[in-house]
């Protein structure tokens, strides 16, 4: 592949991501991708998009076990099994989640407002990250307005703009507007990550697969 002056350059792939950040299977699947990016060793831009796995929960949550086990119809035998299915997983890629019987499910607008924010200032990518981080391994409220200007502290953002952001609702309408992009081009489930902007896949389908997925585009790529 080359620029505009013959000369040859290194590959970039724009890897689209919709996630959102009380979804175990969505730092999982990027973690997949992680790792992938690095077996392939080719270079990746990453661009974050907001869903909302439950937009209607109530502002104080539902704990998290009895949230599954109503949404999804399992037992409480699965839905442990289904927890320490998911410990093995990450701990084999470098997250340990720290489940727990009092663990919530709670609403994640203002978390994906605060990543919108996050963006022009080069933290997106940040603070996705010590999203997952504050919930899965902190059980951090995700809703709370205090706890999420600590996490935008605690990667180098400024406490109280963060607070004003999600006290006037400056972003709520993009976020939204965003969120209804993806479910209406199809996507009801995440992680969904679009390779250049046109090919996707659905779910966390492991580093293998993501390799020989990136693999295959570079080398096309390269052929023109």
């Amino acid at each position: 592949m080359t620029d505009a002056t013959g000369q040859e350059t290194d590959p970039v792939l724009q890897i689209d991501i919709v996630s959102d950040v009380v979804c175990p299977w969505c730092i999982v699947g990027f973690k997949q991708l992680e790792r992938a990016i690095a077996m392939t060793g080719v270079s990746a831009a990453v661009k974050w998009h907001p869903f909302e796995l439950n937009p209607d929960m109530a502002s104080d949550g539902e704990n998290l076990k009895e949230h599954i086990m109503r949404k999804y119809g399992s037992t409480e035998e699965q839905s442990q099994a289904a927890r320490e299915r998911l410990t093995d997983v990450g701990k084999g890629l470098g997250f340990d989640f720290h489940f727990t019987d009092d663990m919530r499910m709670v609403n994640t607008f203002k978390a994906h407002q605060l990543i919108h924010w996050a963006g022009p200032q080069g933290k997106e990518h940040q603070l996705k990250m010590a999203l997952f981080q504050a919930y899965f391994q902190e059980r951090k409220d995700l809703n709370n307005d205090e706890v999420l200007a600590d996490v935008v502290a605690d990667i180098g953002l400024d406490r109280n703009e963060a607070l004003d952001v999600l006290q006037d609702g400056r972003f709520a309408e993009t976020v939204r507007q965003e969120e209804a992009f993806w479910t209406g081009n199809g996507i009801h489930g995440v992680p969904a990550v679009i390779f250049e902007r046109k090919h996707l896949v659905s779910g966390a389908q492991g580093a293998e697969n993501y390799a020989s997925i990136i693999q295959q585009l570079v080398t096309g790529q390269a052929a023109e």
